[in-house]
């Protein structure tokens, strides 16, 4: 195998793992990184913003494949 396919298989890889089924729960998952990162700056306390993305983005994700089914 060369080099090139194997680093296109090992980037087909990381973008399904990272993406997915929906590109939307990665993009939530990544803003709420951005803005725990963005709280943690500051002197409130940011434990709660995963949990609460979580919260939020899994009824949606499962809302969206059942829709889809």
């Amino acid at each position: 195998m060369k080099v090139g396919a194997r680093l296109k298989a090992f980037g087909a890889f990381w973008y399904d793992f990272v993406i997915g089924d929906d590109w939307r729960v990665a993009v939530g998952v990544v803003l709420a990184l951005a803005v725990t990162w963005g709280v943690s700056q500051s002197t409130v306390a940011s434990w709660w913003i995963i949990p609460l993305a979580v919260a939020v983005l899994l009824p949606v994700s499962l809302l969206r494949a059942a829709r889809s089914r």
